[in-house]
């Protein structure tokens, strides 16, 4: 793992865990739903991401409403909030704020304590294998709180660790999180594996424009995550999708 991973997750455990917030699991909305509902209409579905760290900043509240409104508007299929506060400049609220746009919000965090799953209101939770969790329990943790886990790979053994599981959606990793680097093939080479089994597959990292977007649909994508790109110019959902 990355030295700034290692910080992140240390930090997070110096923080330590919010109060938990309790919500009606009847709310959750649903994140395959909303994607056909988007390629129904000819639209490539896209995860995208409010990123404080793009900016160099906290985001307001004020900041918060306006990108989960835009990209709703701009016709993603759901919102991704970075809800860790030390490196990214994200924050727990954030979450709840985006969500009042009306999309399925995926809570993006390190979580690697079960107190973290009750921390804020979300639809979806990123699992990361990568920081050694159990998968199993974990995602069962995630769906007792009304939110369908979405579970992080970046190598074929936490594929097919991720296989014997029994979640819904996966999510493949572009991005190497022990040297960060960034290779759009990474989704190519597992992508195959994963559709065999049917499950719903997340594209992560690294798309940055209509033919990066194309290139990972053509490999297998039910969706695209995408943060960075529309950070600057929340219109430019538009050229991705």
């Amino acid at each position: 793992m990355h030295s700034l991973i290692q910080g992140i997750i240390e930090e997070s455990r110096r923080r330590g865990i919010a109060p938990a917030v309790s919500w009606p699991v009847k709310e959750r909305r649903d994140l395959i739903s909303s994607a056909r509902a988007v390629r129904r209409k000819g639209l490539i579905p896209v995860i995208a991401e409010i990123k404080p760290k793009a900016l160099g900043r906290p985001l307001k509240a004020e900041e918060v409403s306006a990108y989960a409104l835009a990209y709703a508007e701009g016709g993603a299929c759901a919102i991704s909030v970075l809800t860790e506060p030390t490196n990214f400049l994200g924050t727990l609220e954030n979450a709840s704020i985006a969500r009042e746009a009306g999309l399925p919000v995926l809570r993006k965090d390190f979580i690697f304590d079960e107190r973290q799953l009750s921390e804020v209101q979300a639809d979806l939770v990123l699992l990361i294998a990568a920081l050694g969790i159990d998968l199993d329990r974990f995602i069962e943790a995630a769906r007792s709180l009304g939110m369908e886990p979405l579970l992080e790979v970046h190598t074929e053994e936490e594929l097919e660790a991720a296989l014997k599981t029994d979640a819904r959606i996966i999510g493949i990793n572009n991005r190497n999180l022990n040297t960060l680097e960034v290779d759009l093939a990474v989704f190519e080479r597992l992508a195959p594996l994963a559709r065999e089994a049917g499950v719903f597959l997340v594209a992560e990292s690294g798309v940055h424009s209509g033919d990066d977007s194309r290139r990972m649909m053509a490999a297998g994508a039910d969706a695209l995550l995408v943060g960075t790109e529309l950070m600057s110019e929340p219109g430019r959902l538009s050229e991705i999708i």
